[in-house]
């Protein structure tokens, strides 16, 4: 199945190179460009994009009010691509509903691999943040944990390892399991707690202390 991705970048010769980029893959098609914020919007609703692929800096509305309201009234996924490896961009876009952060000096073949990433339901962040991003989370007061009813607790177990920042692979390892069994586990828990996928599986651990043994 072809993944469908709109591209939003206000700069035209980034545009072309990420578009030309993304049709060197047989598996990806660009349905749309856009060069505002705006635009990004309009085109997710209008195409119903599997991806899109969202610059943080862009006129009019920026990314990340782009990412929140294209995240909050379709099924499309977000990845975020900036020159700007800064925190305040990176909880921004997470907090928006982004289910990637990848800075734009990636090699084509990173590009590629985070957009087939993030339209399998995946999460992708750029190497180190993940860590930055518990550190954060983990410096501040968490309010009251709330477990999920139905929750068991090897997906406790689960997402303690989701939080840390484990892929599905280290999961497995880590708890003597198969893969396809910890894949299952983060599903139910993607469902369970009605996360759109592992990076807000992170954030939603994190500010209710279900991750930190406080629950």
């Amino acid at each position: 199945m072809t993944v469908r991705v709109v591209v939003a970048d206000d700069q035209a010769l980034v545009r072309a190179g990420l578009c030309g980029i993304i049709d060197t893959a047989p598996d990806l098609a660009v349905v749309g460009e856009a060069a505002t914020g705006t635009e990004a919007v309009d085109l997710a609703l209008d195409t119903h994009p599997d991806v899109v692929l969202m610059d943080v800096r862009m006129p009019d509305m920026d990314g990340i009010e782009a990412s929140r309201r294209i995240t909050s009234t379709g099924t499309a996924r977000v990845l975020m691509l900036t020159t700007f490896d800064l925190d305040e961009y990176v909880y921004g876009a997470l907090r928006a509903g982004a289910s990637g952060f990848l800075l734009k000096d990636a090699p084509p073949a990173d590009l590629l691999a985070a957009i087939r990433v993030v339209a399998a339901g995946d999460a992708l962040l750029a190497p180190g943040i993940t860590r930055r991003l518990i550190k954060e989370f983990a410096g501040r007061p968490a309010p009251a944990p709330v477990m999920p009813t139905g929750i068991t607790k090897r997906e406790r177990e689960v997402l303690v390892l989701v939080a840390e920042g484990l892929s599905n692979s280290e999961i497995a390892r880590h708890l003597h399991i198969t893969l396809g069994t910890a894949k299952t586990h983060v599903g139910h828990l993607l469902t369970k707690l009605g996360a759109r996928d592992r990076v807000q599986l992170v954030v939603l651990a994190h500010r209710t202390g279900l991750a930190d043994g406080s629950s």
